[in-house]
């Protein structure tokens, strides 16, 4: 059965907490949610505010070649007549094919918000939607607090839909807007409205009580055939429905189209594109697009998805655009080492024995702090570091940094390194924004004669973790940095009770292991490292 899609990430889902999008992004957001297949984007509420209303303006000249897009609103002011409300106006105003609006539907708003009679919101609800209807919009109709309105008085809320229905909604979206509505009451209810009403039901749910998806999935079951959600989960409070996480289980589980299998497979880089605008992380356990979902740890888990992924995969990973991952930890067994090198290309090159001690350096340093899971260019280093165990590139013989702070002016940091490779003993002295800074501009320096071809490995992103709070100050810190050489990049991790040693171990196994890669491409490299490792 088709079932519909409505994201409202444009509008409810930026009522979320730390989420806002420019209007250009909003414009890009629309364009990608068209090309995922969705059926109505909510671009805003063109009455409420100057963002929205340029939106709408600016969409004009979007070519989308399947979304609706949608204004949102309310219906009119009870002391204006309807041609003559500027809420109303603005709707018809913004262009779009589509118009949702929300009505009250439990007496209590009616009675204590709106303070008005239930037969005075009735007339509220049919004349606004005839009114969009007679200017050529499809209208949805959103029933708000339908289902705390129908456990307080069932007769007046089905009378809200009634009206709706008589003044010409296509939709009838039943909206559970405190998200505090348990699923089996979800699909009691719709089931009833359903019997009762023809055309499209609908269903628009909060996470209040983290049953948004299941909340939606059961109205599904009961007969509805419009699902409104955001993308991520956005939204008031605890968030709306996870449109995404609905998305893929109407398509892979029920049995139903939504947006077809074909662009079911960019789900997860729309979720990651549409979290990247909003500048914030995509969380990583986030079911089907989430960088986690398809990550395995335990040995034995990994041991049986080499054999055969359904083992603990509920799906293909490949189906909604995401990947299987293996991480490498202290729960780590053989089958995980196995992986991770046939993934770097290196499986035939380590033979058991090589891999048994590999697999108990890895637990021991998972036992001092380190974290393989994430530093994927530590694992890899590890694994060349027991290939060719003689290898030097360079030793570092000493470093220092000095950071004078005092008076208005900022303060001033100075590294010096000292280190020795093939051609002699180096020495740099450099001037950084900070430690860290300083000390990688004295590593680039004195290795730059050499290995010149270090120079396109820069820093993309730098975290520091206290792995122990309890002993404050004092407390070991991880540092997890990440690099790039504009081909690929990677990650290295540092563990000490010292912030700037911990980054320069991160730092130096950064270098190692782009000069490890290089040598396998780069003649020059191997004779360097050859002729220092006679001497060593």
């Amino acid at each position: 059965m088709k079932i519909f899609t409505f994201d409202t990430t444009l509008r409810d889902g930026t009522q979320g907490e730390a989420v806002s999008f420019s209007v250009d992004d909003k414009l890009i957001i629309t364009q990608k949610l068209d090309e995922l297949g969705i059926d109505y984007v909510e671009g805003g509420w063109p009455g409420s505010n100057p963002k929205d209303k340029e939106f709408f303006s600016r969409a004009r000249e979007l070519q989308l070649k399947h979304t609706r897009l949608t204004a949102f609103g309310a219906t009119r002011f009870a002391k204006n007549p309807v041609h003559e409300d500027r809420n109303v106006l603005a709707l018809v105003e913004a262009g779009t094919p589509v118009v949702c609006i929300f009505g009250k539907t439990w007496d209590l708003h009616v009675k204590r918000a709106l303070g008005i009679t239930l037969e005075e919101n009735l007339k509220l609800i049919s004349e606004t939607v005839k009114f969009l209807k007679d200017h050529g919009k499809e209208v949805v109709y959103d029933a708000e607090h339908f289902f705390d309105g129908y456990a307080a008085n069932p007769e007046f809320a089905l009378k809200t839909l009634e009206a709706a229905h008589h003044g010409g909604a296509g939709v009838l979206c039943l909206c559970d807007t405190n998200g505090g509505t348990l699923t089996s009451r979800i699909e009691e209810v719709v089931a009833e409205v359903r019997k009762r009403f023809d055309g499209i039901i609908g269903i628009h749910t909060h996470n209040d009580s983290d049953l948004a998806v299941a909340n939606t999935l059961a109205a599904v079951e009961a007969g509805a055939t419009h699902v409104q959600g955001c993308m991520n989960g956005y939204g008031e409070r605890c968030g709306n429905a996870n449109l995404a996480s609905i998305i893929a289980n109407l398509e892979l589980k029920a049995g139903h189209t939504t947006v077809g299998p074909d662009k079911l497979a960019s789900l997860s880089s729309v979720c990651k594109f549409i979290a990247e605008l909003a500048n914030l992380p995509l969380r990583s356990d986030q079911p089907f697009v989430g960088k986690s979902a398809f990550a395995h740890k335990g040995g034995v888990h990994v041991s049986a998805v080499l054999k055969d992924s359904a083992t603990y995969e509920h799906v293909s990973p490949e189906v909604v655009g995401n990947r299987q991952r293996v991480l490498v930890s202290d729960l780590s067994g053989r089958a995980n080492i196995m992986y991770k090198l046939k993934q770097h290309g290196l499986a035939d090159r380590l033979d058991e024995d090589a891999r048994r001690d590999l697999l108990e350096r890895i637990k021991q340093m998972e036992y001092e702090g380190y974290e393989l899971e994430a530093a994927e260019g530590t694992f890899e280093l590890l694994v060349r570091d027991a290939l060719r165990p003689g290898l030097h590139f360079f030793d570092v013989d000493s470093y220092e940094v000095t950071t004078r702070a005092g008076g208005p002016e900022a303060s001033h940091t100075t590294a010096t390194v000292t280190l020795r490779a093939q051609d002699g003993v180096h020495s740099a002295t450099a001037e950084g924004h900070g430690p860290f800074n300083a000390l990688h501009l004295c590593l680039r320096t004195c290795l730059s004669k050499l290995y010149p071809q270090i120079g396109d490995v820069r820093l993309t992103d730098y975290k520091v973790r206290v792995l122990d709070s309890r002993k404050g100050t004092a407390a070991q810190v991880r540092v997890l940095i990440e690099w790039s050489d504009h081909r690929r990049s990677w990650s290295t991790v540092g563990v000490s009770d010292n912030v700037i040693e911990a980054s320069w171990k991160a730092l130096v196994d950064a270098i190692r292991l782009e000069l490890m890669r290089l040598t396998e491409t780069d003649s020059s490299i191997e004779k360097a490292v050859e002729d220092y490792c006679w001497g060593v």
